[in-house]
């Protein structure tokens, strides 16, 4: 199974070269990989002693984030490497302030690639976010005597572990990680299921991350000058489909204000086609409010969106009406805002928890959806209840964060 596994690295190296040429998202993660390990021999030598957390994308960085804050605090003469499988999540991290030595492109998994990064420096402790597994790298950390984590584990039915083929991965998590940290009991007994037994329940730690959102300063420059007195409804991370349901409401309700930070800068074009009279955030001067009295604000800047929510009377999050998956409900939740997203979130426990607190909602129809935010905005008991709930259901989860470092030290 190793030597299949190989394989599949080498055509998973192939294929993404090929689609490189025809996508700019594929085709920086290709080019980006060549200057990982340039960027790691700069910043640290054979004797630094490491603390290495691996994220898929964006949302995986902001789950492990609590803990890597906390074991920089613990541990402040180790340096910090950060890596990620995903432009997406490399580019938004990268350009900002953040506590890493060194923040790159995870090498591919090639037994040769991995050894060569991985001995650059002495990695101390390593934790992979929520199921980002690479068995060459784990392999080679192992051997190096690194101690092993899995942080905000989430395994899941369809996963290949619980397939006939999948026991050599098991095998290889078994000998390699030392500890599974689940997000959900669900999770913690479908890893017992398969052997994995070196594991415990402590939560997820975005809930830890979203409650610290909170007490910082979410002012955001004109936002309030936007707004004024009305009910403003914020949608985030939007795709087409959450585009739908903003057309829908835009036209339904012409005393609302709308604010959408898309989940691609690149379809700004697109929205001030939608909405010509809208305002772009990058754009803004004060006196266009008092002169054009704009409903609809569109956010072509990054950075933004989760202080944002906190202006917002009710949430639109996008990625659950497709199967590019649901973006994070829990920064809009924790201001006590109500959550509406589509059906697509298999992978997104929190959404059931959500839901069945009554502090969020989600659709197959858009259509249904633009309906509901309105009856929400309308009815201002239903709009406080469900509010009051979403507040709640983030404040009363434990301190995963804190758990997780109970068993590290």
């Amino acid at each position: 199974m190793s030597f299949l596994y190989s394989i599949f690295v080498s055509l998973l190296i192939f294929g993404m070269k090929v689609f490189s040429l025809f996508n700019d998202k594929t085709k920086k993660g290709v080019e980006g990989r060549k200057q990982s390990l340039e960027k790691v021999k700069a910043a640290f030598s054979p004797s630094d002693r490491v603390i290495w957390m691996h994220a898929a994308s964006l949302g995986e960085y902001e789950q492990g984030l609590p803990v890597l804050e906390k074991l920089k605090e613990k541990f402040p003469g180790h340096k910090i490497l950060v890596t990620f499988f995903s432009p997406s999540g490399y580019e938004n991290v990268v350009k900002k302030k953040h506590i890493a030595d060194v923040i790159c492109y995870l090498p591919f998994d090639k037994k040769n690639t991995v050894k060569e990064f991985a001995a650059q420096f002495k990695t101390e402790l390593f934790f992979t976010v929520k199921y980002d597994y690479w068995y060459h790298l784990l392999a080679e950390l192992k051997e190096q005597g690194a101690k092993i984590y899995v942080i905000s584990a989430l395994f899941y039915e369809r996963q290949a572990f619980f397939t006939s083929y999948g026991k050599w991965m098991v095998k290889q998590l078994k000998k390699n990680v030392d500890w599974f940290f689940h997000q959900t009991e669900f999770s913690f007994a479908l890893a017992k299921s398969i052997g994995l037994i070196n594991s415990s329940v402590t939560g997820d730690t975005r809930f830890d991350r979203v409650k610290q959102l909170r007490t910082r300063n979410n002012h955001v420059e004109f936002i309030s000058d936007f707004i004024g007195d009305h009910q403003t409804v914020v949608f985030g991370s939007s795709w087409q489909a959450e585009e739908k349901i903003a057309a829908a409401i835009y036209s339904m309700n012409p005393d609302l204000r709308l604010i959408i930070a898309p989940h691609d800068l690149k379809r700004v074009a697109h929205l001030k086609q939608t909405f010509p009279d809208a305002l772009l955030y990058s754009e803004i001067q004060n006196t266009q409010f008092s002169t054009q009295n704009p409903r609809l604000l569109i956010i072509d800047s990054i950075g933004l969106l989760s202080k944002l929510y906190s202006y917002a009377d009710v949430a639109v999050v996008g990625g659950g009406f497709h199967d590019a998956g649901l973006h994070n409900i829990l920064e809009a939740a924790t201001f006590g805002v109500p959550v509406i997203f589509g059906n697509h979130y298999r992978k997104n426990p929190e959404a059931d928890g959500l839901i069945e607190a009554n502090g969020g909602k989600s659709f197959t129809e858009e259509y249904a959806a633009a309906d509901f935010v309105l009856f929400l905005l309308n009815n201002e008991e239903e709009l406080k209840e469900m509010s009051d709930n979403a507040e709640k259901f983030v404040s009363e989860k434990p301190d995963a964060t804190q758990l997780i470092l109970q068993k590290i030290s």
